[in-house]
């Protein structure tokens, strides 16, 4: 209901405003004033003998004053809004309403409604028939009704996962309408624009339809941003997004969610001002992007905010196999150097352990992989062939290289994807006309398409396929004389794809180019991420898969299916959303493959509206609408207490106070408001010098090291933990808070598990007080890490100690340390976190020496490993803090001897295994781990 530019949502409450007189009649009357007077008795007497009183009557403004009072509440339970809009519904034809229900409009869909329930509120009151589509439905009803059909059409309909179909739309509407002139057509856009290069004609297809009065009612669709693409990389998940207000640069953030939707990463995406697409990144270990099962926009709710993942995007696990076994001299010869290092970054890769494949190929099966790749295989085993028929149909991908072995192979091979011809085909030989050749551009209908031409690779020999019907249709890459060079076929659910050069670089350049590594990756994506389906799996079935978990207009998952339709996972795959096949998951819990809302890159566009004349544009109701109903209550409110006060000063309360109780309740006042007031806050360090930081200590885990009193070492140290703090938070739940320099001398030593302590023989002696303190540090169960640096071997060699060797004798002099001996194999360090077999820093030739596990222990009660087993004392020369030592770039600051990453890499998994030992003990040498531990170390 509304009265001019004033509206309200529960008009029937304004009947009661009928019931104001018969208020104005109960308020009329008050009790009688209370009178004072004079003592004379007689005067007293005559008024007690006076038999009728006339009670004294309210005074009329006082109860104006209330009336209005209740008027006011009356008024506000009918919830009045304040809407500037004069538009009017036309009574001249029929009120039709184009109403968006695209997934852009779910943020403001109670408003859109609210917005259509008031237009077809006024078109009830003025008599007209309403017509009403929704462009994100797949059928259409437009044929003009009462409203109250409209309306209940409206309740009924809610926002879809899909973008807007609006030619089928006003298609129906130019069918139901039958050439009648609508009186007031509303279209309530979300202010997208259709997907597609072609021009969107909405606005010049409903003006076709004359509406004597054009209205365009535009709400939050412009804030919308869709997710449009995820790709893995190497590194980092790349996110693109896309958005429709572009004027502006913004800066949203994207969480990563697993699949019981918790975020586990998040990055940003900056879009520059006047941009309408951006790309971000969300960095993760390969590991925990492996667990990503969507990515989502924060503090958005709607189905293209969402970009969700499928098995082709978790990481793979790829078998290899070769003819040769590794030549571990000359490894740039080996048939597998480079597919390993090509899919190690994107691939967990799993290798026999038996060279006959009659065993090695059925072992290997059974862990499941989702690609098997063969290098210069030619004949397999009897067995194996049908296993691996059953395992390719169920999903999985063979990969081959040719080889001399496979060009010498027999035709007839059932595991390769066209007829080979015997021989090898040599290009640039002496007997040779033709020179070698370089790649031609990749086709579309391949896994490479989209990858630009390599223009370094060239073929100097290969295998040829002999020509048949289906050789092109086969062919994923060819040379530039139209030979191919990668071939293809399905078989059921998986595929056999062959290299027709070998996976070296004798026969061509391309395993030594980058292209070969984004090429084996795009081949290992298509398997899915397991290829056990069951033996029973129908090959022929998985041409199509059903729908699983569909996703909402506000983007979450339901298991609804709805009327949706099997997803065609061949050729006519579709590449976004649409009525058959809406945004979600398709398959089953084994296995699924995603579909999302836009295809791939996809860019949203406004809708065109400038240039358009007769046309009136507004904004949703509640846009500009002021809600009457606080301000009235407030004000009905403050008249209460105003009454309150005009009845109390009447009755003569105020006057009755006597001064002094007035004087003590007004001390009492200022007393309430002064206790009332904050008094400064008590905090924990006004107690004594030195609390704040123990509370700090306290409040999290902190790695210390021991302040020796040469700056360049001292700060090396502090560079050094700072290092494996970030390695720890980046791939631990531990997240220690800054390192700390520890005055060993006077410092609280019980707030830190470990304390590493690199030796230097030019540092200050420890006095005989500061030896005790750590004696009494190591008894209480803490331990310190001594590091001589300097890579020594034992603790007495032939040579004799070296000069920081021969200070941390110094040191041990005075401390009952337990027997030493180094790492063994089977202890707890080596696999408290990492499986390890040394402990290297910069330099790897030192061990690490622990207490010996053994039952004699010193009968004086000296240090042992009281603490679950941890040893009190640990001793290295390989300069660990040297190699965790980081720069403010986060960047190495000392190379490792000799340089090798991998070294490092293995002395940032020693600090965590022994981070990882400190806080957890001898938890993991608990027998109730061992079968997992076996299973991991292959036994």
């Amino acid at each position: 209901m509304s009265f001019l530019s004033l509206a309200f949502t529960t008009p029937f409450v304004l009947v009661a405003l009928a019931a104001l007189p018969l208020i104005w009649w109960l308020l009329k009357l008050t009790p009688p004033r209370p009178r004072q007077e004079v003592f004379p008795p007689l005067k007293i007497l005559a008024t007690i003998l006076k038999r009728e009183e006339t009670p004294a009557k309210s005074p009329w403004w006082l109860t104006l004053l209330r009336i209005l009072m209740a008027a006011l509440v009356i008024v506000a339970l009918a919830d009045p809004v304040l809407d500037p809009r004069s538009n009017s519904v036309s009574g001249d034809g029929p009120l039709v309403l184009v109403i968006d229900n695209s997934w852009a409009s779910a943020g403001d869909w109670e408003r859109r409604r609210q917005t259509a329930e008031a237009l077809i509120a006024e078109a009830d009151g003025a008599d007209v028939p309403v017509s009403i589509v929704f462009t994100a439905e797949d059928r259409q009803d437009a044929t003009p009704s009462v409203a109250a059909a409209a309306e209940k059409k409206l309740v009924a309909t809610g926002p879809r996962p899909l973008g807007a179909n609006r030619p089928d739309a006003i298609q129906a509407l130019k069918e139901a309408l039958d050439g009648t002139r609508p009186g007031t057509l509303a279209f309530l856009t979300d202010g997208m624009a259709r997907q597609g290069d072609d021009p969107d004609e909405t606005i010049s297809a409903l003006q076709a339809l004359s509406p004597r009065q054009f209205r365009i009612i535009e709400g939050d669709g412009n804030a919308a941003i869709a997710l449009t693409s995820a790709s893995n990389g190497a590194d980092a998940l790349a996110v693109t997004a896309s958005r429709l207000t572009t004027a502006d640069a913004r800066t949203i953030t994207v969480n990563a969610q697993d699949a019981q939707g918790r975020a586990i990463a998040s990055g940003t995406i900056t879009f520059p001002a006047g941009a309408a697409t951006a790309r971000g990144e969300i960095a993760a270990p390969f590991e925990l992007r492996n667990d990503f099962a969507r990515v989502s926009v924060a503090g958005l709710a709607t189905a293209g905010s969402v970009h969700l993942l499928d098995d082709g995007f978790r990481r793979r696990r790829v078998a290899l196999l070769a003819g040769d076994s590794n030549d571990e001299f000359q490894p740039l010869l080996s048939p597998l150097y480079y597919i390993d290092r090509a899919l190690d970054p994107y691939a967990d890769l799993i290798k026999p352990k038996e060279s006959d494949l009659a065993v090695s190929i059925p072992e290997l099966l059974t862990q499941n992989p989702s690609a098997i790749v063969m290098a210069d295989i030619g004949r397999l085993p009897p067995d194996v062939y049908d296993p691996l028929q059953r395992w390719i149909g169920r999903g999985g991908t063979l990969i081959r290289f040719a080889g001399p072995r496979l060009a010498a192979t027999p035709t007839g091979d059932p595991l390769v994807p066209v007829t080979l011809r015997q021989g090898e085909r040599a290009l640039g030989g002496a007997l040779s006309w033709a020179e070698p050749q370089p790649l031609a551009d990749f086709p579309a209908n391949g896994p490479f398409a989209g990858m630009p031409r390599p223009t370094d690779v060239s073929v100097k020999r290969q295998v040829l396929a002999e020509p048949t019907p289906d050789l092109a249709e086969r062919t994923w890459a060819s040379l530039a004389d139209g030979t191919p060079l990668v071939t293809a076929r399905a078989i059921g659910r998986g595929r056999i794809v062959l290299f027709h050069v070998t996976a070296e670089a004798t026969w061509s350049n391309l395993p030594i180019s980058g292209d070969f590594v984004e090429m084996l990756r795009r081949l290992v994506q298509l398997s899915p991420a397991t290829a056990a389906a069951g033996d029973s799996a129908d090959p022929q079935a998985a041409t199509s898969v059903a729908p699983w978990r569909l996703l909402t207009a506000d983007g979450a998952l339901t298991a609804d299916a709805g009327s949706a339709r099997p997803l065609d996972l061949g050729p006519a795959k579709p590449l976004a959303a649409s009525f058959d096949n809406p945004p979600g998951l398709y398959g089953s819990e084994d296995g699924f493959t995603a579909l999302n809302l836009l295809p791939d890159r996809a860019e949203l566009k406004p809708l065109d509206l400038a240039g358009v004349s007769g046309i009136s544009r507004e904004p949703l109701i509640g846009a500009q609408a002021t809600p009457l109903k606080p301000t009235l209550l407030a004000l009905a409110l403050a008249l209460l207490f105003l009454d309150a006060l005009i009845v109390l000063f009447m009755n003569g309360a105020f006057a009755r106070i006597p001064r002094r109780a007035a004087a003590t309740a007004g001390g009492m006042a200022i007393a309430a408001i002064f206790a009332l007031s904050p008094a400064p806050p008590a905090r924990a360090d006004d107690s004594k010098p030195g609390d704040a930081q123990v509370l700090e200590r306290l409040d999290n885990t902190h790695l210390a090291y021991v302040i020796t009193g040469e700056d360049d070492v001292d700060t090396l140290s502090r560079e050094g933990l700072e290092g494996l703090t970030e390695f720890l938070t980046y791939r631990t739940t531990l997240e220690p808070g800054e390192p700390v320099g520890v005055d060993i001398s006077k410092d609280e030593l019980s707030f830190y598990p470990i304390l590493f302590w690199p030796v230097s023989a030019s540092a200050p002696m420890p006095s005989a007080a500061t030896v005790s303190r750590i004696d009494a540090y190591m008894r209480a169960g803490g331990t310190v890490l001594f590091d001589t640096r300097d890579q020594l071997s034992s603790l007495g060699n032939d040579g004799g100690p070296t000069p920081n060797g021969q200070r941390l004798q110094a040191i041990l002099a005075s401390i009952d340390i337990p027997p030493l001996e180094p790492v063994p194999s089977d202890h707890v360090l080596t696999r408290a976190f990492y499986l390890l077999s040394s402990f290297p820093g910069r330099y790897s030739g030192s061990p690490l020496w622990v207490e010996a596990r053994q039952e004699a222990k010193s009968a004086s009660g000296g240090v042992t490993s009281s603490a679950d087993g941890v040893s009190p004392i640990m001793i290295t020369g390989n300069d660990l803090l040297g190699a965790w030592a980081i720069d403010a770039n986060g960047q190495p600051l000392m190379p490792t001897v000799p340089p090798d990453e991998r070294q490092r890499e293995l002395s940032y998994r020693a600090g965590v295994n022994i981070m990882m030992y400190m806080l957890t003990g001898n938890y993991k040498a608990d027998q109730v781990h061992v079968p997992a531990l076996l299973e991991r170390l292959g036994q």
